[in-house]
């Protein structure tokens, strides 16, 4: 979400907070850089292990084939990339703006012995360095929500699309049952931000993270958003009821 404040300057939400839009991107970087050593078992730890099953419904509902290339937008640590390959994609691209991040997923990659398909660019979600029509599938799984302008991403992923290609978007939802919102709401802001100061050693990073999810538009906002940047056939499924959603668009 962004808007403007005296002067025409542009604004971004991040977390709970409201900063001018040119300072958004270095602070999720910021973010991003303290906790990538750490990043994969807090995943673990904060979701209790489910963010994989999550991960593995999105590579499910993506069906990859043989010769298909992705690119996995905010990806730096490899966990979409890797399953992708698993299950019988072709190439990934990982590109992610942290370069942190992305020196862990190498350091991954390489002791999984996952490397000789895959490339690491360090980039912007919403100025994609690759050329038009480069991509069979594009997927983004838990980073949209720190885009700076989540339009401008979501037009990025299309123009890199090849016609007839498939964006997946895995990102934190609106839980549509109110006692249910309340106890997850309860976990989130006590529980996530102390974890953060104990395993991480960084409470702030994982307090902005918890904001950013309730900033986040619901399930059929962003599906609007999707539409609007020219995808068809838009869907989405809620995993864990609610808590997370998958949505899926086309390059028609």
């Amino acid at each position: 979400m962004t808007g403007e404040a005296e002067g025409s300057e542009r604004l971004a939400d991040f977390g709970f907070q409201t900063v001018p839009e040119a300072e958004k991107a270095h602070r999720v970087q910021g973010v991003f850089s303290s906790v990538a050593r750490r990043y994969d078992l807090m995943n673990d730890v904060m979701s209790l292990g489910i963010h994989r099953l999550w991960k593995d419904a999105l590579i499910d509902w993506l069906a990859p084939w043989p010769g298909m290339r992705l690119l996995d937008v905010a990806g730096g640590t490899g966990d979409v990339a890797f399953r992708f390959l698993r299950r019988g994609g072709g190439s990934a691209v990982i590109c992610d703006m942290t370069p942190g991040m992305l020196a862990e997923g190498r350091r991954r990659a390489e002791a999984q012995k996952l490397g000789g398909r895959l490339d690491w660019v360090c980039g912007d979600a919403m100025a994609l360095p690759f050329p038009d029509r480069s991509f069979d599938a594009c997927t983004i799984a838990f980073g949209i929500r720190n885009v700076t302008r989540i339009e401008d991403a979501l037009a990025e992923a299309f123009r890199v699309l090849r016609f007839g290609g498939r964006f997946l978007c895995l990102e934190f939802s609106r839980v549509p049952d109110d006692m249910l919102r309340r106890l997850y709401d309860r976990y989130s802001f006590q529980v996530i931000p102390r974890m953060g100061a104990l395993i991480a050693g960084d409470r702030d990073s994982y307090q902005y993270l918890v904001e950013s999810i309730r900033r986040f538009p619901d399930q059929e906002t962003l599906a609007g958003m999707i539409a609007a940047a020219g995808f068809g056939r838009v869907s989405w499924r809620n995993l864990s009821m609610g808590v997370v959603a998958i949505h899926s668009g086309w390059k028609l």
